[in-house]
């Protein structure tokens, strides 16, 4: 059974996919106003303004598709690389929204650097998951995960502009999380999969 904000989206990504295909006045004003119904669906359910939900969905148009998130997972003596956000001072893996002409891999190496200071060589794909299907806060997107081990090449590691401070951290020690980047259960199953080479990548 689909959750009321899947449901939403969906009735969103519909709304969309006919403003962009619809062939006549007519058609465009329903979809038009099926639109704004979700996204007042979307404030409501999301306890969001409902201007805000418009704002944030003000340069989507076409066939909407999932957002995608890279992480770069990189690992120190047995501690997991994490940066602490200066939006909500809780901390998470280096990453961010995917950038159009880049590809993941360097995504992750950008994503680290910015972040992190850290230059690293991106080593093999360690997961790929469906936010929806995890236990994060209600988001207005449907967002695609995806956890690229990188190698450290150095170890000269500084804040960013977004990040506010560099620390590796064991799994038995984890920091406060910023609870929409991620997640206890998902870094103890970087842990493992990077504790287990041979383990196949995980993905929803």
């Amino acid at each position: 059974m689909k959750t009321s904000i899947e449901l939403v989206k969906q009735i969103q990504a519909i709304a969309f996919a006919g403003l962009e295909y619809c062939e006549n006045d007519f058609d465009r004003e329903r979809h038009e106003e099926l639109k704004k119904l979700s996204q007042l669906l979307l404030a409501e359910i999301t306890n969001t303004p409902v201007e805000k939900i418009e704002n944030l969905f003000a340069n989507e148009v076409g066939y909407q598709t999932p957002k995608v998130d890279v992480r770069a997972v990189v690992f120190k003596e047995n501690k997991i690389l994490m940066v602490k956000e200066k939006i909500d001072g809780r901390w998470s893996i280096p990453g961010g929204w995917a950038d159009i002409g880049y590809s993941p891999s360097e995504i992750a190496i950008k994503e680290a650097r910015e972040e992190a200071g850290a230059e690293v060589n991106p080593i093999r794909l360690l997961a790929v998951i469906d936010k929806l299907k995890h236990d994060y806060p209600l988001s207005p997107f449907h967002i695609y995960k995806i956890f690229i081990l990188c190698e450290l090449v150095n170890d000269t590691l500084f804040s960013g502009t977004e990040t506010s401070e560099v620390n590796f951290f064991s799994k038995e020690n984890l920091p406060l999380l910023s609870a929409s980047r991620i997640t206890e259960a998902q870094i103890h199953l970087l842990f493992r999969l990077w504790e287990n080479p041979s383990e196949q990548v995980v993905f929803d």
